[in-house]
């Protein structure tokens, strides 16, 4: 007498399932953070971000997340940030004045806030 089956989706679809379910939460509780070259680079360029520009920044990073976007360009205000996303690391700050002429490489998109 055959065992009936407790639902029709197999082990491999519901461990596909359980693990991202797993990286979603993992990646909405890991918290933004600066690089130790990114906490230099905003020393040395006299940068700082105020609570609310770090939310505004979290935010943005929220953003490209939900669109697929690995390393992405933040541009707000003054200021402009390569973070990964996938990492929730600010991997680098660039000043206003430092903007003219500089060329990112290593994107896959950009949120202007």
């Amino acid at each position: 007498m055959p065992v009936p089956s407790r639902s029709n989706t197999s082990e491999a679809e519901r461990a596909g399932v359980f693990d991202d379910i797993l990286r979603e939460k993992l990646s909405n509780t890991q918290e933004l953070k600066f690089s130790k070259h990114a906490e230099a680079r905003l020393k040395s360029r006299n940068i700082s971000i105020n609570p609310e520009q770090w939310q505004k920044i979290r935010d943005a990073v929220a953003k490209a997340e939900k669109k697929g976007v690995k390393e992405s360009l933040i541009l707000m205000d003054k200021l402009a940030l390569v973070v990964s996303v996938k990492n929730k690391t600010v991997i680098t700050a660039v000043s206003n004045e430092e903007l003219k002429e500089n060329v990112f490489t290593n994107i896959d998109g950009a949120v202007i806030i």
